[in-house]
């Protein structure tokens, strides 16, 4: 057998084990037992290709070190932990410890069983290798998980950050290094106490160029996520259009269900503007407005005077009369009035849900506007906004809120090791 036989058979397993990743990156049936059914299907002709390698092939160290490498990162493909992967990859960089991707392969299989500072350190040992994009972004992914919980979680992930972004510095046109800094940039607004919103914007920016490069078309996660953003954002429109784009592309995500949260709350908004707000009782709990003493840097306003968007040193009074059920755990979501009769909807987030009730005079600070008008499914949608993202930002009845009427809230970004 000549050299270039011998170079084209392990060129075909190659490929094949290049194939299998493809399949496990972008194949999402609706039912997921078929994801791993294909998955096992073609990992056994990989499997096949790597066993018809001749022995003569075989011999030298660095040949070995190859097979046991495309063996281990074939057995790894699956999303559970394999032990039999593990003991591949780990004889291929024994064997050649200069094989990075090996590292990487060695990694991703020991984060599944839960060791992440044995992970932390295969990566690193990959990057000692020279700068590579994909090492890159699975030490920016693993310095958000190590973050969860972490005493300097705020550290964790700005180093998440600086990773990404030396992937990108690789490869400015590779939609996964920008899809990762996204996700770092989303997690970093929230653990830093989801008050910087150039952060989401950030994030938003990220995901946008992650778009526009078309092998992420097929990534439902990078559809999920920015959708989340646009919901935080409560532009309601992209938030839709986005998470249905994730639930075509992977129906085992629960984002069909995202898309029905915002139409039941949309639906219950406009139900109750249409029908339950009864002019009488709006005159009345408008005209029970007191005046309530402000810091003097504060502006009284009624919301026709609020500009779309953050509205520093304003602050604007109105009486809740009701209480909106969504499914999401945040934000909560009350119907107000404001003294001009004016109702719009208050989306709070930092708050326990026994600490507003119905009948109480709410005075929300620097408030975050939106005139909110949408259509989706031929129906459409108009009504005023407020979002408040910190309990600071609410007095309730004239007083401040406490810390333990305040609640953390967190948003991760989809994620997969």
């Amino acid at each position: 057998m000549n050299m270039t036989e011998e170079e084209e058979a392990l060129s075909k397993a190659t490929k094949e084990v290049e194939d299998l990743y493809h399949i496990r990156d972008t194949y999402f049936p609706p039912d997921p037992v078929d994801r791993i059914s294909k998955l096992q299907h073609h990992s056994d002709l990989a499997l096949q290709l790597l066993d018809s390698i001749p022995l003569e092939q075989r011999k030298s160290p660095m040949q070995r070190a190859t097979l046991e490498y495309l063996r281990g990162k074939i057995l790894d493909v699956f999303p559970d932990y394999r032990k039999e992967a593990e003991d591949h990859l780990s004889k291929a960089v024994k064997l050649n410890p200069s094989l990075a991707d090996a590292w990487l392969c060695l990694g991703n299989c020991i984060w599944k069983k839960g060791d992440l500072s044995a992970t932390k350190n295969c990566l690193s040992l990959a990057l000692n290798k020279g700068p590579n994009k994909k090492v890159l972004c699975q030490l920016s992914m693993l310095k958000r998980k190590m973050s969860q919980g972490a005493e300097n979680q705020v550290e964790l992930v700005e180093e998440s950050i600086q990773h990404a972004k030396e992937a990108i510095t690789l490869d400015v046109k590779d939609g996964n290094s920008w899809y990762n800094l996204g996700n770092a940039c989303l997690t970093s607004f929230f653990v830093n106490g989801a008050w910087d919103h150039s952060k989401l914007l950030n994030s938003l920016k990220a995901y946008q160029n992650a778009e526009k490069d078309e092998r992420m078309s097929s990534n439902p996660d990078l559809y999920f996520n920015s959708a989340t953003v646009h919901k935080y954002l409560e532009n309601y429109q992209r938030a839709l259009s986005g998470f249905e784009a994730a639930a075509l592309k992977d129906p085992g995500l629960n984002a069909a269900e995202e898309v029905q949260k915002i139409v039941n709350l949309l639906d219950k908004v406009d139900s109750l503007l249409r029908g339950h707000v009864r002019a009488k009782r709006i005159a009345a709990l408008a005209s029970s407005l007191s005046a309530v003493n402000l810091n003097l840097s504060y502006k009284r306003v009624t919301i026709n005077l609020l500009s779309e968007g953050p509205n520093r040193a304003v602050a604007v009074e109105g009486k809740v009369f009701f209480f909106i059920r969504s499914e999401s755990i945040a934000p909560l979501y009350y119907l107000l009035c404001d003294s001009n009769q004016t109702c719009f909807v208050l989306s709070v987030y930092g708050v326990r849900n026994d600490v507003i009730k119905e009948g109480d005079q709410l005075t929300l600070l620097d408030p975050y506007f939106r005139d909110v008008d949408l259509s989706w499914k031929e129906k459409n949608y108009q009504f005023k906004s407020i979002r408040l993202d910190f309990f600071e930002q609410v007095l309730v009845n004239g007083k401040a809120l406490t810390l333990q009427q305040a609640v953390r809230t967190s948003i991760y970004a989809q994620h997969k090791p």
